[in-house]
């Protein structure tokens, strides 16, 4: 049987690879120095989702969708910046989601995964996961094949994995999924995410303060904050902000997310080894998931997907919305 339990570790070494050479590339350029005393946030690791742990991309990791034509450069009907506009008014109107510190973020997502980057079937899945509104509790989670109905595994904590040895886990909750504090004006969140980077996990070696000291790197971290709970105004902010990034495309063709659903796929700077996109439901322009393509020998092939089907504010581990 297939298990999601670890992410496949023969990629990861190859994205490392990539990344350390692309780092000390970078370091040659730096302009700006991050401060190697900030506190750094951790992101929560998808142990339960496979292909989705992989933080060592510049884009704090990515989901992947199944689609079709993968990198179709037809002109598209609209911008990337034009389509995260029409995703913050759509943030706009959604109802806003009150949670106590003690409280979980439950978020239910179909994922799509190969056991290898660029062959073989792919394997689907439904993952579950509670995660600590205020970051002070583990994260837990339970998964089953969607193949199997009644195939879930037992929930179980997820505890970070150690990034300096990825076979050891950190006794450390991970940061509040409930992202209440984030400012609903976008030059403000601008400069909110820029002294709040996200944490990348880099491998050992790398020079941090080339990576955080990018320019770019407030995008990598406002993308990461999808990963929680964004209230509406500060989650339109987000998608303005995110508008504002360089380099940001629209890929046409017929794109759907992991659970069939007709999606609008924007592809984002900045991977190594691949592609990642984000997805947006092609009429509502609501937020549905991420995937992530890999590129071998010249060729793109998708990797994974995630879409994310239900998301709730609830009491305890376990409990359903």
């Amino acid at each position: 049987m297939h298990t999601i339990d670890q992410p496949p570790r023969g990629f990861e070494e190859q994205l490392l690879t990539d990344l350390t050479a692309h780092v000390s590339r970078r370091a040659e350029t730096a302009g700006a120095a991050r401060s190697a005393g900030r506190r750094r946030r951790l992101l929560p690791g998808w142990r339960l989702a496979g292909a989705f742990g992989l933080a060592v991309t510049l884009t704090a990791g990515g989901l992947v969708v199944q689609t079709t034509r993968v990198g179709d450069r037809t002109p598209p009907t609209a911008s990337a910046s034009e389509i995260l506009r029409l995703a913050a008014d759509a943030a706009r109107q959604q109802p806003e989601l009150t949670a106590r510190p003690d409280q979980y973020v439950f978020t239910e997502t179909v994922t799509t995964f190969r056991e290898e980057p660029d062959r073989g079937p792919y394997t689907n899945a439904r993952v579950q996961r509670w995660e600590s509104a205020g970051g002070v509790a583990h994260t837990q989670g339970r998964h089953r094949l969607e193949s199997e109905p009644n195939g879930w595994s037992d929930l179980e904590v997820l505890r970070l994995d150690d990034p300096g040895d990825p076979t050891k886990e950190l006794d450390v909750f991970p940061p509040p999924a409930y992202h209440g504090d984030l400012p609903a004006d976008p030059d403000e969140l601008f400069r909110y995410l820029r002294d709040n980077p996200v944490d990348l996990h880099l491998p050992e070696g790398a020079d941090e303060e080339a990576v955080y000291g990018d320019e770019n790197m407030v995008y990598t971290t406002a993308r990461s904050m999808l990963d929680g709970y964004v209230p509406p105004r500060a989650l339109a902010a987000l998608y303005e902000l995110l508008a504002r990034e360089p380099g940001a495309v629209v890929l046409s063709g017929g794109v759907v997310d992991a659970a069939g659903r007709p999606a609008v796929a924007i592809r984002v700077p900045g991977s190594i080894g691949g592609h990642t996109d984000i997805l947006f439901d092609r009429d509502t322009h609501v937020y549905v998931g991420r995937r992530m393509s890999v590129v071998r020998n010249g060729k793109e092939s998708l990797y994974g997907a995630g879409a994310v089907i239900r998301l709730a504010i609830v009491d305890r581990p376990g409990q359903q919305p």
